[in-house]
């Protein structure tokens, strides 16, 4: 009998203990997710604040106390600490990063980059969006589209998560309106601008807002994010590169190799983009083949005035001819012709020779675009 009472002795008191431990835990006003790649919880806010916890892009966070821009959050491991809000992303986003990760998947890789410094990747097309991975110096990443995205500031959809009611503050109904409408003011007199004898000044013209160009790279670890367009370095051969005339390389691809005095030559197909801030993404495009007899790179083929857009596709095409059929290499590219229509033109290639084999109007779905397209 001893016993029994002490068990439930002992249970009483562990089942108060926690109770009183649930009632000392502020209630949570929401669920969001970690941003960037690494989070560091601070205990209050300012500079010289001790860190709480460090947390990982993708962690799930509750939301218990808000101040301005900064947010009060539990990990799921109790710890509770201080960040800016603008580096939590909702469920929502979260999933639309991965929607976005699996679109891109099955796109093909219009070519390798790399940066010489340090360049972060954002969630979203945004200079102050939550940077998720940081490309360092001779790291590669495939580039898989491009984007223009107006230079405005970042609103974080967490922010908009509205706290629920405290139980018994209710919002009041609004008030109905009356049935019968109050009159109208009476209308100013019909030429109340000539006798008021004012003229007002005419208004301004709107300042333009600033740009900036996009790139959607696929990361290492098959992640997906945006990243400054300008900041990005194709990575193909600096004795090919040197033919760009200045313009911007958008994609290149590999159309076979050489040999030639012991090393390996590739012949190259590119395309380049001579201004930036376009609706298309490249206007011109050139293939390259490497000459075993003057040892240098030639143009074997170039179309310019385009506009094309990614992606871009090496593949093998069937050329019938007579009653003769063969496979050739070949690539594809898609571009808007005069009717304002888009087609994919597709090429065969052997040697020096290319020719336009077929355009068929495109029917294929658009690249990824950005998840996060703010208002």
């Amino acid at each position: 009998m001893c016993r029994v009472c002490l068990v439930s002795v002992i249970w009483l008191c562990w089942l108060g203990l926690g109770c009183s431990r649930n009632l000392g835990r502020a209630p949570s006003q929401g669920e969001v997710y970690v941003g960037p790649a690494t989070l560091r919880l601070k205990e209050e806010l300012g500079p010289r604040a001790a860190e709480v916890a460090a947390l990982k892009h993708g962690d799930r966070v509750e939301i218990i106390a808000r101040r301005r821009r900064f947010v009060k959050v539990r990990t799921q491991q109790g710890a509770e600490g201080w960040t800016d809000i603008q580096q939590l992303l909702t469920a929502g986003e979260i999933e639309e990063l991965t929607r976005l990760a699996r679109l891109a998947a099955e796109q093909p890789s219009q070519g390798q980059a790399t940066v010489f410094g340090s360049l972060n990747v954002h969630t979203a097309p945004n200079r102050q969006a939550p940077n998720i991975y940081r490309i360092r110096e001779g790291e590669l990443v495939d580039v898989i589209d491009y984007q223009v995205a107006p230079r405005v500031p970042f609103q974080a959809r967490a922010a908009l998560v509205e706290p629920p009611q405290p139980v018994g503050q209710q919002r009041r109904p609004k008030a109905e309106e009356p049935k019968v409408p109050p009159p109208a003011p009476p209308k100013p007199p019909a030429d109340w601008k000539e006798r008021s004898g004012w003229d007002p000044p005419p208004a301004a013209p709107p300042k333009p807002v600033p740009m900036d160009d996009w790139t959607l790279v696929r990361l290492p670890n098959g992640r997906v994010g945006w990243s400054l367009a300008r900041m990005l370095r194709m990575n193909i051969p600096d004795e090919v590169a040197q033919y760009s005339e200045g313009h911007s390389i958008t994609s290149y691809f590999s159309l076979g190799q050489v040999e030639d005095g012991g090393q390996i030559k590739h012949h190259w197909l590119w395309t380049t983009l001579s201004r930036g801030l376009q609706p298309y993404h490249f206007d011109s495009f050139r293939y390259f083949r490497w000459s075993t007899r003057s040892h240098r790179y030639e143009t074997a083929y170039i179309e310019r005035r385009l506009k094309g857009y990614l992606p871009a596709r090496v593949h093998p095409v069937e050329v019938t001819s007579g009653k003769r059929t063969r496979t050739m290499p070949g690539f594809s590219l898609m571009v808007e012709e005069a009717d304002g229509r888009r087609y994919r033109r597709t090429y065969v290639y052997e040697s020096y020779v290319v020719r336009l084999i077929s355009k068929t109007p495109v029917t294929e779905a658009a690249p990824a675009q950005s998840p996060s397209s703010r208002p």
